[in-house]
């Protein structure tokens, strides 16, 4: 259960606010009541949701990078966090392949940059670094993987995202080693997320928001690799796990100081064309889709998450199954499509999301 007096006042420090997960994170900070600055980029496309919702309005937003290590430590110092959240990244599969110089200095040397700020900011108390499901090496196993898996990655994006945890797992072991706690007061963890949808996502090359640029066009929606499973969940199920994970940092210290899955129940693990079928009959109007049969670079075909561990011990389960998700999604698009106030409809399902018991969407 998130504690909402628990987050009143407490200064967070975001980096990649500005993007897709950060802009409903920081929505959802500012529901809550939290002091927060966050550090990042211009937004990656346009539209965005942190334009569409005035993110800005509810914030203290620094343009910056995280490659710039001067930039972003100043930053952090006049912003005197508590807890500090990494969630900038260059996030694409598909990018990093064309990119891969930028998707590891960004991804790995930016982890580095962030762990060198929080070492001079004494009011750090809590790190969390968002990496992602595709940090382990994947074997196409049938079952989740576990925190205790060997890392890997096959492709530039994954095996950067793998880096960025054992650079975590590094500085966590030399420079704020659990057993001299006392000293330092700072507890680090990092979280892998599943494959995260939700509304207000334009990234290229993301089967969501593909399917919904092309709803939205009255055009065939077109997919690449439609038997390939992924453990697909709303972005609020693991902002929800963030949330849990940071509070008991910040409660209990370095007792939660490790790696941590946030993924959807077994069941949810669907094949992308179940995904794309699932969008056209939502949508309606005749919607339909065809299969790209031409070259695409490698990308995992099967993958999901064992979240056994944050279960049992932070108490967190997933509450919107996929249907569900997929109908908040359309919602959302909808909304949009008709020009409403965005800023409401993401704070609205924020709050279902937050009230809802978590028998009832499974």
């Amino acid at each position: 259960m998130i504690n909402g007096n628990f987050w009143l006042g407490k200064k967070v420090f975001i980096t990649g606010h500005t993007g897709f997960k950060g802009s409903w994170l920081c929505l959802w900070f500012s529901t809550l009541g939290a002091d927060i600055t966050g550090y990042a980029l211009q937004p990656p496309t346009q539209p965005n949701m942190y334009g569409l919702c005035i993110i800005n309005e509810l914030m203290t937003s620094i343009i910056g990078d995280v490659r710039d290590i001067e930039h972003l430590t100043k930053s952090m110092l006049e912003a005197k966090p508590e807890i500090v959240i990494h969630m900038a990244a260059q996030p694409l599969v598909r990018n990093a392949y064309q990119n891969p110089v930028e998707t590891y200095a960004i991804n790995v040397l930016g982890t580095v940059h962030l762990l060198e700020a929080v070492r001079k900011c004494n009011s750090v108390k809590v790190v969390i670094n968002i990496t992602t499901d595709k940090c382990y090496e994947n074997k196409e196993w049938l079952w989740g993987y576990r925190e205790n898996e060997p890392l890997g990655g096959y492709d530039p994006y994954s095996n950067s995202k793998a880096c960025s945890e054992l650079v975590t797992a590094s500085y966590r072991s030399s420079f704020f080693n659990p057993i001299e706690y006392e000293q330092h007061g700072v507890a680090i963890a990092s979280a892998r997320a599943g494959n995260v949808i939700g509304g207000g996502d334009w990234a290229a090359d993301r089967l969501i928001p593909n399917c919904l640029d092309a709803l939205l066009k009255n055009e065939k929606i077109v997919i690449r690799s439609p038997y390939a499973i992924r453990p697909w969940q709303h972005v609020l199920e693991p902002l929800s796990g963030y949330l849990l994970l940071a509070q008991k940092l910040y409660e209990a210290g370095v007792g939660f100081g490790e790696g941590w899955n946030f993924g959807p129940n077994d069941c949810d693990a669907r094949p992308v064309e179940w995904v794309v079928i699932k969008m056209c009959q939502l949508w309606g109007n005749h919607a339909a889709y065809e299969v790209d049969k031409t070259f695409h670079p490698h990308e995992a075909h099967h993958l999901k998450l064992d979240c056994s561990k944050a279960r049992s011990r932070l108490k967190w389960s997933p509450r919107w199954n996929l249907e569900h998700t997929l109908v908040k999604i359309i919602e959302w698009i909808q909304a949009y499509q008709h020009q409403s106030n965005m800023r409401d409809i993401s704070v609205r399902q924020i709050l279902e999301y937050s009230t809802s018991a978590n028998e009832v969407y499974r």
